[in-house]
């Protein structure tokens, strides 16, 4: 991973912090570094902010998954799924419904 790309990341949301593309961006490049606590940092600062930003439900949803917070995941899944059928948004609706449908298939619920 380049160091340039978070830099530039981070430069950009400095001079927008409202831009939740942008946060999402950052959580993105701190995720595919493994530095999750970064990660949740920025994913949880959109949901603060941006309720409505619903690309967030799915990657916070797997990231929870990826440090074993699998209530959390549930949690954050419904919510998105909730807000989808709100925006009517059906793709990520369906995306959260097999995240979470998986998730249960796993923990055996």
């Amino acid at each position: 991973m380049s160091d340039d790309r978070l830099q530039n990341l981070l430069t950009f949301l400095n001079q927008s912090p409202d831009d939740s593309f942008l946060s999402f961006a950052v959580a993105k490049e701190y995720e595919k570094r493994d530095q999750f606590d970064q990660a949740l940092k920025y994913y949880l600062n959109i949901k603060v902010k941006d309720p409505e930003y619903i690309g967030l439900y799915y990657h916070l949803g797997k990231l929870y998954e990826t440090i074993q917070e699998e209530i959390l995941a549930l949690q954050t899944y419904n919510e998105g799924i909730e807000l989808g059928k709100k925006q009517r948004d059906f793709h990520a609706t369906s995306e959260l419904n097999n995240a979470k449908t998986n998730l249960e298939i796993i923990l055996g619920n």
